[in-house]
């Protein structure tokens, strides 16, 4: 059997590796346009800001070790120009001696991966504007650095590249100005979850210019000007365009190959496409939703490992199937860690579901073992109890608590099953009761238990009881809140007025549920807790007003 593969980067070895674990008979040979093969794109930035100091380490994996391992033939720098399905034959160009040739194939991989988006602005082509997908985009981007020795950039977009890039520029000396069409950064976050990376961004001496989109990029020979839609103009000696990236389809669309609606290769669960005996994986082919089952395109280097070796397993006679993703992805700023999984509540609102959310602030360890916050927004389906998704913005454990929740969404969990989780304790590693067991706490009384919640941008008509201290009333309050510290409360409560639904609060959510509970105790029928307290209620408060 002739195997062929299209793409030589996470996707495409994965596949070649497990179909020669299958079968030893198999001709295996894959294709691949750029000089580099199965590297970690991922790492990129990190090397551009020298905390990675050689390259190398991010292509442990070259054509020689794949012969010597795999016996699979490695063919850099050749441009497959067309498949002939009919004859199943393709046309292939050397980019180096510029000879074609025709190669036969039984089984065909396209794993084409993606390629980054470039704006269609005056100037988006230009030398010193960097798009950063590969190995070679980052070594111009280090060799313009250390030629050049700039002084400030602009970035635009915020998403993974986007802000992984601003902290190695930040670390290299460069002053940076970090540009969104979106009012916030992190466009896979709720607001309120994105307030608080964009609050830690400025802290770090990051200019931000939300809600702009970038329309010409001006200077001869290297751009010196980004104009943006509002008029404005940033100086800058370079530029880093990190708007996303979209399918490299153009191949398989040329050939018949169908195209999902997310603009990637519609395969089914076994990365078949349409076409008999050609299959799809990678950043080229669609996903789908573990929770809704609908199409999802999220482009990461995970995703094309799993599906690159599903690939290599069905097209040598394996039972490996597709099981969906989640979309799980997690990047560092500094000190700062941004994780998401599932649904956001955005998300989860659009597709129809009642949803019930928690904010959850809470040490990743005891305070004596140096814990330091971090702020959990869960989703639940309240129809049916079961989590959607979660966003967690930390210093500190915040790759643990994500994939202890990625896992329990992936299962079917319901916000209840949290809390009894078995999850490892010790000081060193958490606290007794662990973040993702308070979070199914939280949501299982909102659920469950007639302990609900109110979101900070639901308190209209209401009455809004303070029940922390009379120092920290005084330090700031929602506005309009009645001051009535936890300890008086249960006299105090004999004045209050029960016609109204009440909202108690406190810093973070815990003494603010303690006086919920006396409340509700005393008969107080529609009682709530404000979710995630007067920390999360300022987060809030200025989300909505950016």
């Amino acid at each position: 059997m002739n195997i062929i593969i299209i793409g030589g980067v996470a996707a495409g070895t994965s596949a070649a590796a497990k179909a020669r674990r299958n079968d030893e008979q198999a001709t295996i040979k894959i294709y691949e346009m750029d000089s580099d093969i199965s590297y970690s794109a991922c790492g990129t930035p990190y090397y551009i800001g020298g905390e990675i100091a050689d390259i190398d380490a991010l292509t442990p994996r070259d054509a020689s070790f794949f012969k010597k391992k795999y016996r699979v033939d490695v063919l850099t720098q050749h441009e497959v120009l067309s498949i002939d399905r009919e004859h199943k034959c393709l046309r292939v160009k050397n980019l180096l001696t510029h000879a074609v040739l025709d190669e036969h194939y039984d089984k065909l991989v396209i794993a084409t991966g993606a390629k980054s988006i470039v704006p269609d602005i005056v100037g988006a082509k230009s030398e010193n504007v960097f798009y950063l997908r590969n190995i070679q985009q980052a070594k111009q981007i280090k060799q313009f650095i250390t030629t050049h020795q700039p002084k400030c950039a602009v970035i635009v977009g915020t998403g993974f590249i986007g802000l992984e890039m601003a902290e190695n520029l930040k670390t290299l000396g460069i002053d940076v100005t970090i540009v969104e069409r979106l009012p916030q950064v992190t466009p896979f976050l709720d607001a309120d979850v994105a307030v608080h990376a964009q609050d830690y961004l400025e802290k770090k001496g990051f200019t931000l210019a939300l809600g702009e989109s970038v329309v010409a990029l001006h200077g001869e020979p290297f751009v010196n000007q980004v104009v943006l839609q509002s008029g404005k103009v940033l100086d800058t000696d370079f530029v880093i365009m990190s708007i996303g990236a979209t399918p490299n389809v153009s191949l398989a669309k040329e050939t018949g190959v169908a195209i999902g609606v997310t603009g990637a290769i519609l395969v089914n669960t076994k990365m078949q496409t349409n076409i008999a005996d050609i299959y799809a994986c990678g950043d080229c082919a669609e996903q789908y939703s573990v929770l809704t089952g609908k199409p999802l395109y999220r482009p990461l280097g995970s995703t094309a490992n799993k599906t690159g070796r599903i690939a290599g397993d069905q097209i040598t006679g394996g039972n490996l199937t597709f099981r969906g993703i989640l979309g799980t992805s997690i990047f560092k700023v500094f000190d700062m860690t941004v994780a998401q999984t599932g649904l956001t509540e955005q998300e989860a609102t659009k597709l129809g579901y009642k949803t019930i959310i928690c904010h959850n602030i809470k040490p990743d360890r005891p305070p004596y073992f140096h814990g330091k916050e971090m702020v959990i927004k869960a989703v639940a389906d309240k129809e049916t109890g079961r989590l959607l998704g979660v966003q967690i913005v930390g210093y500190a454990g915040v790759d643990k608590r994500i994939d202890v929740f990625a896992t329990a969404i992936t299962f079917g969990a319901l916000a209840s099953d949290l809390s009894h989780l078995d999850l490892a304790y010790a000081p060193p590693f958490s606290t007794t009761k662990d973040p993702v067991i308070y979070t199914g706490m939280i949501l299982d009384n909102a659920l469950n238990r007639g302990r609900p919640l109110k979101d900070a941008n639901d308190l209209e008509n209401t009455l809004v009881i303070d029940a922390r201290s009379q120092k920290d009333f005084d330090k700031g309050h929602v506005e309009g809140a009645l001051h009535v510290p936890l300890e008086a409360l249960r006299e105090q409560a004999k004045t209050l007025d029960n016609t109204l639904p009440i909202v108690t609060y406190c810093n973070k959510g815990v003494t603010g549920n303690a006086a919920q509970n006396v409340l509700l105790n005393l008969g107080f029928q529609d009682t709530f807790n404000l979710s995630g307290g007067y920390k999360q209620y300022v987060k809030s408060k200025k989300s909505r007003n950016v």
